[in-house]
């Protein structure tokens, strides 16, 4: 089955809420994941050619959260990624102007540099959704069942 880097960019604790329920539901599905909740980029590259997902929550005016904001930025200087093949979730509040847009940005990195989303884009919304996990869900199904080795 398919190995997987999952990386938490989070401020409260909820991106690694569903990070956890990810590494659960992969694992049902016989796959392999490790979380990073300080993902550096050598983490990162160690699955250049496996598959990575990110769950991120967003901060502020729409900024990164800072356990992230590190390996976004060695993103921006890595370059050009063609092989890589990621999953995204990002977890944000309607109630700002820059809804969820910490993931937007790493969604707009990957594409830019190449790698090949897997799925669409989950936003999630803290104002209609206190348990971000449990909408998650359906989403981490069905994206774990699109893997392949």
């Amino acid at each position: 089955m398919a190995e997987i880097g999952i990386f938490v960019g989070t401020v409260y604790g909820n991106s690694l809420l569903v990070a956890e329920e990810a590494q659960r539901i992969l694992s049902e599905q016989g796959h392999q994941s490790t979380v990073f909740e300080e993902p550096s980029l050598q983490d990162w590259q160690r699955y250049d050619g496996l598959y990575t997902l990110i769950v991120t929550s967003t901060t502020g005016q729409g900024d990164l959260p800072d356990n992230i904001r590190s390996l976004f930025s060695a993103l921006q200087d890595a370059g050009w990624q063609p092989t890589m093949r990621y999953g995204l979730i990002a977890l944000g509040d309607s109630s700002y102007e820059r809804f969820c847009q910490a993931g937007k940005q790493f969604d707009a990195l990957l594409q830019e540099q190449g790698a090949s989303r897997i799925g669409e884009l989950l936003t999630i919304d803290a104002t209609e959704h206190p348990e971000p996990e449990m909408i998650a869900i359906p989403w981490l199904e069905a994206w774990a069942s699109s893997l392949s080795d």
